[in-house]
């Protein structure tokens, strides 16, 4: 039900799956990680989620058992004392093969989708730091797997970074190349077409990391990959994380 990267007495870190939403939408316990967390602690459980990824974005998310670690934990974050290393599969040849992404990020008023953000002159100020781990092709196309760290954490940060420089994240409904995929989604209307353009279930998102120091002691949680993930960036399927 849950997979545990380290469990305290007042903190869980948790490598959430892709295709399950942080908060719940539904009634079932199931169907949201911090509803797994709580039947997980058990009847009377407070748990508390410090950070969220996307519904499709895998990787590790940081629950506190407590208020009071809820409360100092949540701090860490609001002062950016916290290192977040993501893993993304994206189209192209990215180059230069390091380097910043800096551009502004807002609401995008021109689309029909209210969660939609995207690049604009009076957006907040969003930084996104990369560094290429290889290229590589499938089926004649080029692919680039990217290291990245977010200096900011501004709403879809990096998926909209790398589709703004032409480096659509693979499998990416909302920002990626078809403008109508995300709402064939949500509207369970997507073609055959659609879904082999899009190559994955979900997108190819995973936050691999984070580093923290919490009370006086560093900590380090990292989580792999998921089979998908790891099958297309590489058919031999190994371990990407290090």
């Amino acid at each position: 039900m849950l997979n545990i990267l380290h469990e305290d007495a007042d903190l869980l870190a948790l490598n959430k799956p892709a295709g399950l939403v942080c908060h719940p939408t539904k009634g079932d316990a199931y169907s949201s990680l911090i509803g797994r967390v709580r039947l997980y602690l058990g009847a009377g459980a407070t748990a508390h989620l410090i950070n969220r990824i996307d519904r499709e974005t895998s990787g590790v998310v940081v629950a506190a058992k407590n208020a009071a670690a809820a409360g100092e934990l949540g701090k860490l974050w609001e002062a950016r004392e916290v290192r977040k290393e993501y893993l993304a599969i994206i189209h192209g040849e990215l180059q230069p093969p390091r380097g910043t992404i800096d551009l502004p990020l807002g609401k995008d008023e021109t689309s029909e989708v209210a969660i939609k953000d995207c690049v604009r002159p009076d957006g907040a100020r969003a930084q996104t730091d990369y560094a290429v781990e290889r290229h590589f092709q499938r089926g004649g196309h080029a692919f680039t797997l990217v290291r990245l760290w977010p200096k900011t954490g501004r709403k879809h940060q990096l998926r909209i970074h790398l589709a703004a420089v032409g480096h659509p994240i693979v499998g990416d409904k909302l920002y990626g190349a078809d403008r109508d995929a995300y709402l064939a989604f949500v509207k369970d209307r997507l073609t055959e077409e659609q879904r082999a353009a899009l190559m994955l279930e979900n997108h190819a998102l995973h936050a691999a990391s984070l580093c923290l120091t919490w009370r006086g002691a560093p900590l380090r949680f990292a989580a792999p990959s998921d089979a998908a993930f790891q099958q297309f960036a590489n058919p031999e399927c190994a371990t990407l994380e290090r």
